[in-house]
């Protein structure tokens, strides 16, 4: 069986890392997809503990999940926005909507007036990414006419980067000027504009919150850059067995990988299914007893092949396993590989295996997902 380690001393480590160089503003925790795929609880917990009160994630349904988890002095905020008779769930959940639009800021307002008392809520403006957020118009108008917002507490005043993992991207600086334009025209209230990578742009950019998501869990915030935070997964898949291959043979579908020498392939218990993407076909490696052994042909839905043929005999037939992610092998070396990127990779892995789960909450504790 794959074995997934999740480190959640290494999370909080890495929250630290963050509050550390965004300080004075507040470390938000992003939490969406089900805490990049480790548990959103879990997750929530090792952030908690580390001092993090201000947890962010995309869906109605994830704010409902997630709430029963979190202690009653945190604020939990939904990124898209609300959907039509999402309303009543938000306010059982005692979450917070980023309303992205003036329909979102209409259907929260008159939830407010339904229920008879104002109801908190963060608007997001569009800086220059063009994905969401009240456009630049919308903003004027709302400024224009107050009336909208009246029934509503606005908690925060937010917007995005684009570019935050490219620390030499001009359109950071544009966005951080179009940005402080746009909520100077709303009401007073805490600003938050840098994600993981713009927490490593400079205190201009800090705003009153800061809202890292992938570096907390291990993974580099910007691109080009020494990655500061600490590793939280590993991930290391079973040896089902090897075989010695004459030259000229052919392995896997296609029969995509053919060799002009002999060559020892063994065969990995993990694959697509499981996460591991179909693009790694030739491409990218895994370490058997610290030896890097290229993927030979295509990844199939439930396993891999790897040629092991410098791996030494006595390493392979000690080792059982081999390393997918891990001390050899990063998670963003692996999406490099991939020809993606590190939020895919995480998200992407699936439940077919068990998990050891280390640090503050469940020190060697080893679950069988289902």
């Amino acid at each position: 069986m794959t074995l997934l380690t999740i480190d959640l001393d290494a999370l909080a480590a890495n929250y630290r890392i963050v509050a550390r160089t965004a300080a004075p503003a507040r470390v938000a925790g992003v939490v969406k997809a089900d805490g990049y795929g480790l548990g959103a609880a879990l997750v929530a917990g090792a952030l908690y503990g580390a001092g993090c009160r201000d947890f962010f994630v995309a869906l109605t349904a994830e704010a409902s999940a997630l709430r029963p988890s979190l202690p009653a002095d945190t604020q939990l905020f939904v990124l898209n926005g609300i959907a039509p008779g999402e309303e009543a769930a938000l306010i059982a959940a005692e979450a917070v909507p980023v309303l992205n639009c003036p329909a979102d800021i209409a259907r929260w307002a008159a939830a407010a007036r339904i229920v008879g008392r104002r109801l908190p809520a963060a608007v997001q403006v569009d800086s220059g990414m063009s994905r969401l957020g009240l456009a630049p118009g919308d903003v004027g108008a709302l400024a224009a006419d107050g009336g909208p917002l009246a029934d509503l507490e606005i908690v925060l005043v937010m917007s995005h980067l684009a570019c935050g993992d490219e620390p030499d991207s001009a359109a950071n600086a544009a966005q951080r000027a179009r940005f402080a334009e746009l909520a100077a025209m709303l009401p007073a209230a805490p600003r938050s504009l840098a994600n993981s990578g713009g927490a490593f742009l400079g205190a201009g950019f800090h705003g009153d919150l800061v809202r890292p998501g992938i570096a907390l869990y291990g993974a580099a915030p910007q691109m080009g850059r020494d990655n500061p935070m600490r590793p939280v997964v590993a991930l290391d898949a079973r040896i089902v067995q090897w075989r010695d291959v004459p030259a000229g043979t052919g392995v896997g579908y296609g029969l995509t990988s053919v060799a002009a020498h002999d060559r020892r392939i063994a065969t990995l218990s993990y694959g697509y299914a499981d996460g591991w993407p179909r693009s790694l076909s030739n491409r990218g490696a895994a370490y058997v007893g610290g030896y890097r052994a290229p993927i030979a042909g295509r990844v199939s839905m439930d396993s891999i092949c790897i040629d092991v043929t410098d791996v030494p005999g006595d390493v392979l037939a000690a080792a059982g396993r081999a390393e997918l992610i891990g001390p050899n092998q990063t998670i963003d070396r692996v999406a490099a590989d991939a020809g993606t990127i590190a939020y895919e990779i995480l998200t992407g892995l699936r439940h077919r295996h068990a998990r050891r789960i280390l640090g503050v909450r469940q020190e060697g504790a080893v679950q069988c997902a289902s």
